[in-house]
Order: structure tokens, then C-alpha cells, then sequence
């Protein structure tokens, strides 16, 4: 089973879902492989709204043979959760979820496990600690995702790369060394 999540409700058309649907069939198919041993796939998208505006917490999307009113049993699955659910009288684990994505401390929450993980990264020394260097290198990646794409070009020198990312120049002389040993 593979897993793909997205947010918001600008992003989630219909178009988008397919995309990223296929995208995980390109993925899990590898060469020669029988088309029958693809994974099921899940494509969730969690948007802020409601949006199909039809109050339910979740909107599965399967195909289906139109001709016979079928399940085309392809292994495709399409999750709208809709992050503005709220129904007072809904208990199921699912509405309790919603609920606490919407929560920023971990004491209004409904569900212990998700609260304790939310306590642990964002009130205690290790957790905290945790968060802040995974969001370090997500931007130490961004800044040389971004060298990479500068140096491709080749229009901007590698000292101007270094002040505009501020990564080191070392940094970038080891990123362009490593682009040359990059088969074409």
C-alpha cells in the first residue's frame, strides 16, 4: 500500500489526484513486472474546506464500470478528508482526528496518541530539539536544491550562489564537483 498526501483545497482538483495516482503507479512498477502486482494506492488529500460542500468528514473517490455499476477494482483509491468537519454527534476516531489537526496544543486534543507525540515535539527539551534540526536540514536541502538549479544555469558565479543561498563556498564547490560526476 502506498501512501500520498496533499493539502489544501486550491490543489486538490480532480486532475491533481489522477497526477499523483499515476505518479505512484511509475513508481511501484518496475521493469518486466506484471501489471497485477501494483500496490494499492491511496492519494488523501486533507483540505482546510469542504470541498465538494456536502458536510461529510470523508469523501472516498473509486472508478467504476459505468456500463454494469461495478467497482472497477484497480487498486485506486482517492481520499477527500475534509479538515472543516465538525459534527458534534460524530465520535468515530476519524471526526476526533479532524478535530485535532485543527488544535495547536496538545491539551485540547481528542486523541492521547496524537497529543502525546504533539507534547513530546512541541514541550519537551528533546522534542523541540528534534523539530528544530529536521526543519534545519529541510532548509539546508531547499538552499541546495536551489545552488543546484544556479549552477545549472551557469549564469551566476559561485560566490554570488553562496551569498544568495548563504551556505558556505565550500558547500557549492563540493555541489559542482558533485554535478560533474553525474552521468548525463
Amino acid at each position: 500500500m502506498t501512501l500520498k498526501c496533499r493539502g489544501r483545497i486550491r490543489g486538490a482538483s480532480p486532475q491533481r489526484a489522477r497526477y499523483h495516482s499515476s505518479a505512484m503507479d511509475v513508481d511501484n512498477l518496475r521493469e518486466k513486472q506484471q501489471f497485477e502486482k501494483l500496490p494499492n494506492t491511496y492519494v488523501i488529500f486533507i483540505t482546510e474546506n469542504d470541498f465538494f460542500g456536502k458536510g461529510k468528514a470523508v469523501y472516498p473517490i473509486e472508478r467504476m464500470n459505468l456500463a454494469t455499476g461495478e467497482p472497477f477494482n484497480d487498486g485506486e483509491h482517492i481520499l477527500y478528508i475534509n479538515g472543516a468537519y465538525e459534527n458534534k454527534d460524530d465520535n468515530s476516531d476519524l471526526a476526533k482526528l479532524i478535530h485535532d489537526f485543527r488544535c495547536s496544543k496538545a491539551d485540547e486534543m481528542l486523541l492521547s496518541p496524537l497529543a502525546d507525540r504533539t507534547r513530546f515535539f512541541k514541550e519537551t527539551p528533546e522534542g523541540v530539539d528534534y523539530m528544530c534540526k529536521a526543519m534545519e536540514e529541510r532548509i539546508t536541502e531547499e538552499k541546495l536544491r536551489i545552488a543546484y538549479n544556479l549552477l545549472q544555469l551557469g549564469t551566476v558565479s559561485k560566490e554570488d550562489i553562496a551569498k544568495a543561498t548563504k551556505l558556505p563556498i565550500e558547500a557549492i564547490n563540493e555541489l559542482e564537483e558533485e554535478m560533474k560526476n553525474v552521468p548525463a
